[in-house]
């Protein structure tokens, strides 16, 4: 029997949380939580409550039961059975009764739920409708205070570009007026440097002109010279004008002579008097230049070349020879003599090209120079001249150096003597500054006992009057 009664408990449960659960989904599928909470709550009310009647109903049956369990087994169960059944279906009653009353007031939720929404609605449309208005007016406000804001700025914006435009024209004004004054400034320097230029230009012309009209002279001078040269003794007297040039610049007049007359009854064209071992060197300066010119000039077919350039090695043999045997005099000239030849182009040739006259030139003992090797023979043997005149000199210069040593002895003693005196009266000096130190602090003593005196004649005077 209590079993039963169990499964009637746990029934009525059942029955309760599947009424809770429909409700619960139910409002979950509104989506209205926060308005069907109050509903809820209600239908869970109801049902609490009409399960704790069936509970209590239950209870009553039990204890009735109880009360009637001394009766027939038979007739109790019929009776609790049929008490049961009719627990059984009074529950479903309710439960149907419930269920229709919570549908009825969920209808009636739905309704007033959508009427307040209805109303919600339309509230807040018309709160909205006004808010937007209000919106709209304070946007209509805010816009004519910005067009106020934004045309006062306007104004005072382009007062202060007006004002910026008037002191930048001003500025520039002044900027195009200075660059105006300075640009009139360079142009008129630049007028004045272009005219001094153009005048200098002109001064240059003119100095061209004049140079023009020397290098015309210097052209005849040239044409002149080389008929000069063409002409065998005109060739000689140029060679001795320019070797006579070079020795008179470099060279003592008493080093040289100039047409010096030999032994042999020759003359030579210069003699250089160098001292020993070297000796009298002759040189000679009457070369002969007319093959070479031929051989040179570029008119001429190479085969005038070629004969003119074998008749010149021939001369200058010749010459080399000539030289050899009129001017080198054993005990008189020195064992060599010079061939000067007075073009540097002349020299060139031999050397780079015939380099066999060279040879027969050493060979002979007469060496070629050209004015330029000539100028440092020279400068050579001026340096020599020097110092064989310093040698000369040295005995003259020991005697004037002992003589010296003795004057410097005689200096020396005499010094001696000086540096005695100088010290005897540099003592007398300290005794005198000595004494008149003493004499000082004397003078100063004889002060104070004189004040002392009359300090003391001054107190007595003093000691008399007052008796």
């Amino acid at each position: 029997m209590e079993w039963l009664v169990v499964i009637g408990v746990l029934n009525l449960g059942l029955l309760s949380l599947v009424v809770f659960f429909l409700i619960r989904l139910e409002m979950k599928r509104r989506g209205q939580d926060g308005a069907w909470a109050s509903r809820e709550a209600q239908l869970r009310d109801a049902v609490g409550l009409a399960a704790a009647q069936g509970q209590q109903a239950v209870e009553r049956r039990i204890a009735d039961f109880e009360k009637a369990a001394s009766g027939d087994s038979a007739q109790l169960r019929e009776v609790l059975l049929e008490r049961f059944g009719g627990l059984n279906v009074e529950i479903v009653e309710q439960l149907a009764a419930g269920k229709t009353s919570s549908q009825h007031s969920l209808g009636e939720f739905k309704d007033e739920v959508k009427g307040v929404l209805a109303e919600h609605g339309q509230k807040f449309e018309q709160r909205q409708g006004e808010a937007l208005k209000a919106l709209q007016d304070s946007l209509r406000e805010g816009m004519k205070d910005i067009r106020t804001q934004v045309s006062e700025s306007l104004s005072k914006s382009s007062e202060e570009l007006g004002k910026r435009v008037e002191n930048l024209t001003e500025r520039t004004d002044g900027r195009l007026k200075e660059i105006s004054g300075q640009v009139e400034k360079r142009l008129a320097e630049g007028f004045e440097k272009t005219t001094e230029t153009f005048i200098s230009v002109l001064q240059h012309l003119e100095r061209i002109d004049e140079a023009q009209k020397k290098i015309t002279e210097l052209s005849g001078n040239v044409v002149s010279l080389q008929a000069v040269l063409t002409d065998k003794s005109s060739r000689g007297a140029f060679g001795e004008v320019q070797l006579n040039t070079l020795v008179r610049n470099l060279m003592p007049e008493s080093a040289f002579e100039m047409q010096k007359s030999l032994s042999t009854g020759n003359r030579v064209d210069c003699m250089l008097f160098l001292p020993d071992p070297t000796g009298n060197v002759s040189i000679d300066a009457k070369f002969p230049l007319e093959n070479y010119r031929t051989m040179v000039d570029p008119d001429r077919g190479d085969q005038e070349k070629t004969v003119a350039e074998r008749l010149f090695k021939q001369d200058v043999k010749k010459h080399i020879k000539d030289i050899s045997e009129k001017y080198i005099i054993p005990g008189e000239t020195a064992d060599g003599a010079m061939m000067f030849l007075p073009a540097e182009a002349v020299f060139a040739e031999i050397h780079a090209h015939h380099p066999d006259l060279v040879d027969f030139a050493q060979h002979r003992r007469v060496w070629m120079v050209s004015p330029t090797t000539l100028m440092a023979i020279l400068t050579t043997a001026g340096a020599v001249l020097k110092d064989e005149a310093t040698r000369r000199q040295v005995h003259i210069i020991q005697e004037h150096l002992r003589a010296l040593s003795g004057d410097f002895g005689r200096f020396q003693e005499r010094m001696d003597k000086l540096a005695k005196h100088i010290d005897l009266a540099h003592r007398d000096v300290k005794e005198v500054h000595t004494s008149a130190g003493k004499i000082t602090s004397r003078f100063s003593k004889i002060e104070k006992v004189e004040l002392e005196d009359g300090e003391q004649t001054t107190a007595g005077l003093l000691t008399d009057s007052e008796d």
